[in-house]
């Protein structure tokens, strides 16, 4: 009887190890045929893709997303092809024209394979698409403190789907073309000045930073403006409404005036006629405001599709 118990449990044995091995077996070659798959062979298997795969296929990016390029795709799902139509007016895809939808659909596609656990904290990386005023690629804001938000507005809701040339990671809204102000909204670094400049009395900033462009903002951190309300008399509050907006139209120079186009001892001038700033990069960038006062510039060249922002350490004090 004990070696008739012993031979059952050894057959038990070999049962479970070989049911083992039959469903590892079954999940390794999963993996593979999944692999097998290029970005655009994935978005076309998905029920819940069709949308961006018929979007794909009219731009002629299937093909750019078919070959041995490593790529990492933000795929947005169908809901969000509708919610996108609908916000804009299409009555579908094909509505849309074909050279904005295709700069629209690069602007979730990023060079080489980053992973989720690749991808910035917070910061920002380069897409393929361009804007209209410079060939400079357009950036792209990840922010990962509650899950991976992209540009403020798409969250990663599948991340990780290894493909054969990249991975894909499914989002639950398109990235729209980001404006100066996209990026000023989706950044929390630029809240106060988010918030300065949106004050009853000033300019319709929101409109101009929204527009055609092309302008170079020196955009102030949170803190840098948090020092300046310190350093001035009363604080920004005590600015009258003409004050306020020399302030914010000190910050911006006309066209797009990326890093590699600065210079040492360069003159800007600035929309606050007729004033300046200087250039100065023999010890880091910085700009020499009208006060004598070295501005440190932290963060160079996030491309929007109107003109670019370099982030100011320090927020720059024009003569009042």
């Amino acid at each position: 009887m004990k070696q008739l118990s012993i031979l059952k449990s050894s057959i038990l044995i070999v049962l479970f190890l070989s049911i083992s091995a039959f469903f590892v077996s079954c999940s390794q070659e999963d993996d593979i045929n999944a692999k097998k798959l290029s970005i655009s062979g994935f978005v076309q298997s998905k029920s819940n893709l069709t949308s961006l795969g018929v979007a794909l296929e009219r731009t002629n990016l299937l093909a750019t997303l078919n070959g041995d390029t490593k790529y990492t795709l933000f795929a947005p799902t169908n809901e969000a092809f509708d919610a996108f139509l609908l916000a804009n007016g299409f009555a579908n895809i094909n509505a849309v024209p074909t050279t904005t939808l295709r700069e629209i659909l690069l602007n979730h596609v990023v060079t080489q394979v980053k992973t989720a656990n690749d991808l910035p904290f917070t910061g920002y990386i380069k897409t393929l698409a361009v804007g209209n005023v410079s060939d400079n690629n357009l950036s792209l804001y990840v922010n990962k403190t509650n899950g991976v938000v992209l540009n403020g507005i798409s969250e990663v809701t599948a991340a990780n789907n290894y493909v054969s040339n990249g991975i894909v990671h499914v989002v639950d809204a398109v990235i729209g073309l980001p404006t100066i102000v996209t990026h000023i909204n989706a950044n929390s670094n630029f809240n106060t000045l988010s918030s300065l400049l949106t004050t009853n009395g000033q300019p319709d900033y929101i409109t101009t930073l929204s527009g055609s462009g092309a302008f170079t903002l020196f955009a102030p951190y949170n803190t840098a403006l948090v020092a300046l309300n310190n350093e001035l008399p009363g604080g920004v509050a005590a600015l009258t409404s003409a004050q306020l907006t020399t302030v914010l139209n000190y910050h911006v120079v006309s066209g797009n005036n990326l890093a590699s186009d600065l210079s040492e001892g360069q003159i800007l001038t600035t929309q606050a006629t007729p004033q300046f700033v200087k250039v100065l990069l023999s010890t880091g960038p910085k700009l020499k405001d009208a006060n004598n006062r070295n501005c440190s510039i932290i963060i160079t060249d996030i491309q929007c599709t109107n003109g670019v922002i370099h982030v100011l350490s320090q927020a720059l004090r024009p003569t009042l």
